[in-house]
């Protein structure tokens, strides 16, 4: 994970500068890097659908001795089919939420100069500016991020931490608090929905790395001709997002088809990454994400990622082979991470070159 820490993007203009130059443009030129026909072209399953909706886990339910039983076997197949699920009733104060997203918000309002404060270095891909940009010509995203290295608290890179506003690192540490332990939950409770042992995921991730990513979308007229984070997967064991009231933007991938996400009010949506998928052999599912663009509102969203042991070998678990079948290559997280974060992100390339012919 050290090494992988070292790997830089190429720099590319700002993209909210940007969006406030071509918004405010008569003809609306949109750069031509930007330009991706694809999110036009494909068809979009509305998320206000309760039939075509991700999944909705209580997380009281399952802490509930009288309702955990039932509640894990839903987590369990929610993990299983849409790698995606909403969690509600998690129990992080409402006061915690709203002074992480606030500060968040408050650290985008900031003038530009302000924000280069805590711009990446080249060979880091920690601090503010963009990620997974690789050569001079691939389509760039609509959207600025920051990327912060948050636990434990000896990880950080306070180079790239904003002393404004100055709540932020204390929004971040109670936050991130609560995280790790909705994440040590939901690991204990998916394993049980499918019959696993608790302990074999637990000990790989208990107290380990977290990582956030804050994204800003600035909004685009012409928001059908533009993406807001290109399709991927999420490298680490599982992913929790945050975003603005209001302004929804994340798609889902299942069954070839992609269905937008209509995010609940309070509830935190929880998917999972290659790492789980790998050590499930299978069993829980990776699933591909991207996200869109509002064409006259922004989005902002706060992504919490739970890494595995940076020493793992990544393997399936024998709880989850069967019949001896093993559906994925061994290797280390440390060299996967790094191979990660070296290409363009782009669908379920980078895990799909791990499964075996079976």
């Amino acid at each position: 994970m050290a090494e992988a820490r070292k790997i830089g993007s190429l720099p590319v203009p700002n993209v909210q500068a940007l969006a406030e130059t071509c918004n405010n443009k008569p003809d609306d030129q949109i750069p031509e890097r930007y330009i991706r026909m694809e999110v036009s072209s494909e068809e979009v399953i509305a998320g206000d659908d309760s039939t075509c909706a991700i999944p909705v886990i209580d997380f009281a339910k399952l802490l509930d001795p009288r309702s955990s039983e039932e509640e894990c076997l839903k987590l369990g197949c929610a993990c299983q089919d849409w790698g995606f699920f909403q969690l509600i009733n998690h129990g992080v104060p409402d006061e915690v939420i709203g002074n992480l997203m606030s500060d968040v918000v408050e650290f985008f309002k900031q003038p530009l100069e302000a924000k280069k404060a805590c711009s990446q270095l080249p060979s880091s891909h920690e601090g503010y500016g963009q990620a997974f940009v690789v050569s001079d010509d691939q389509k760039l995203d609509w959207a600025d991020m920051m990327y912060l290295q948050v636990q434990p608290s000896e990880s950080r890179d306070l180079r790239f931490w904003p002393t404004h506003p100055p709540s932020f690192r204390r929004s971040v540490d109670a936050y991130s608090s609560e995280t790790a332990k909705i994440s040590r939950g939901l690991l204990e409770f998916m394993a049980k929905g499918v019959g696993a042992d608790p302990a074999a995921l637990l000990g790989i991730f208990e107290g380990q790395l977290q990582g956030m990513r804050m994204n800003y979308y600035p909004p685009c007229r012409q928001a059908d001709r533009v993406m807001g984070l290109s399709p991927h997967t999420d490298a680490a064991g599982l992913t929790l997002l945050l975003q603005t009231k209001g302004v929804q933007g994340l798609q889902v991938k299942k069954d070839g088809r992609w269905f937008a996400v209509d995010a609940l009010d309070g509830a935190i949506v929880v998917n999972v990454g290659d790492t789980i998928e790998i050590l499930s052999n299978g069993k829980f599912k990776s699933v591909e994400h991207r996200a869109v663009i509002h064409p006259n509102k922004e989005r902002i969203s706060v992504a919490m990622f739970h890494y595995p042991r940076s020493d793992l070998m990544v393997y399936p678990l024998p709880e989850f082979v069967k019949d001896d079948i093993v559906r994925y290559k061994g290797t280390s997280y440390s060299d996967y991470f790094r191979q990660y974060l070296a290409e363009k992100l782009d669908g379920r390339t980078h895990i799909e070159k791990f499964k075996m012919e079976q």
